[in-house]
């Protein structure tokens, strides 16, 4: 099977997953509460990568385990709605997407366990006092996404000459993504770019943030956001009208006509969370298992994106690249 077709498939499960976990009545069985910060179509791949991850580790849904899955679609006001709903379930454990969601658990319930994957910089951000020893009821895996924001910054100005003039787009309310771009204005300034700041915090908002950048910014720079990553083939289609290259943290917004990404390689992050779901599951206590960051980083380019906007990808990060779509 081709591998887009594979991913069609999977979306097509992933979307039906909430109903049939929610048939499920906790209690009988080992229950898992998943917080989706984005949609089911948006997520699929993860969600495939960690619901496979647990089944190698003999947790079968509905038979060994039970998944509730809950979609918060970009919208921050369900993180709190869906962290109280599991506390009233009584989940065994808590797998929370990026660190509005894991902060939201964390509020919502001390003695829950919690594994978090994605969370920018969890000690800077205050979800755990130590990677070593988060010493409470949440631990999981890092995404980096801030350490990693010079790099993109390099990239950018390997494919985009006469680089000068740098639009950042973020999500205030994404406590993680805000850190992200602080540093990358802080990068950004050291090499003399100019930095175009712009905030938005809900799908209504990018249409008009993106046409406001019209010959105002050289290329853009998409702080991390389930926002963002719900509304990527959208925002793809705009920013290509407008000639603007981009940078993100992953390849699915490459996928979708992004021109390059890198970062940590989700579905490896996401199995990995299954792993720790698993320790968990069988007696381990958070507190006992250090948070971990990524090992692998992935650099992805659509070199037809490249064409279309008119640039020449040099031969030597084509060399570097984990993948390129054409």
């Amino acid at each position: 099977m081709r591998r887009r077709d594979f991913i069609k498939v999977i979306a097509g499960s992933a979307a039906a997953w909430p109903l049939a976990t929610g048939a499920q009545q906790p209690g009988k069985l080992p229950t898992i509460g998943f917080v989706g910060a984005g949609t089911p179509s948006s997520y699929a791949p993860w969600v495939a990568a960690f619901v496979q991850r647990l089944r190698e580790l003999g947790w079968v849904e509905g038979r060994t385990v039970a998944i509730e899955i809950r979609w918060a679609e970009g919208r921050g006001a369900r993180y709190a709605e869906i962290a109280a709903e599991f506390v009233q379930l009584k989940v065994d454990a808590i797998l929370a997407i990026g660190t509005p969601a894991t902060l939201a658990a964390m509020q919502a319930t001390s003695n829950i366990p919690i594994v978090f994957v994605g969370v920018n910089d969890p000690v800077a951000l205050g979800v755990v006092p130590n990677l070593a020893r988060p010493g409470a009821n949440a631990t999981g895996l890092s995404n980096q996404q801030h350490d990693v924001a010079g790099k993109r910054l390099e990239l950018l100005r390997e494919v985009v000459p006469g680089l000068r003039r740098l639009a950042i787009l973020v999500n205030p309310a994404n406590t993680g993504g805000a850190l992200e771009m602080k540093d990358v204005q802080t990068l950004a300034g050291a090499i003399g770019l100019e930095t175009i700041t712009l905030q938005i915090r809900q799908a209504e908002e990018i249409g008009p943030a993106l046409e406001s950048l019209n010959n105002r910014a050289d290329a853009l720079y998409f702080a991390s956001d389930p926002l963002f990553n719900s509304n990527r083939t959208r925002i793809n289609t705009l920013v290509l009208g407008l000639r603007l290259p981009t940078i993100y943290a992953f390849r699915e917004y490459i996928e979708a006509g992004g021109l390059m990404s890198y970062g940590a390689n989700f579905p490896a992050l996401f199995r990995r969370g299954a792993e720790f779901v698993d320790k968990i599951l069988r007696g381990a206590k958070p507190a006992s298992i250090p948070v971990e960051q990524p090992t692998k980083f992935d650099l992805v380019i659509n070199l037809t994106t490249a064409k279309t906007l008119g640039l020449t990808v040099p031969d030597k990060l084509l060399a570097l690249a984990a993948e390129v779509i054409e």
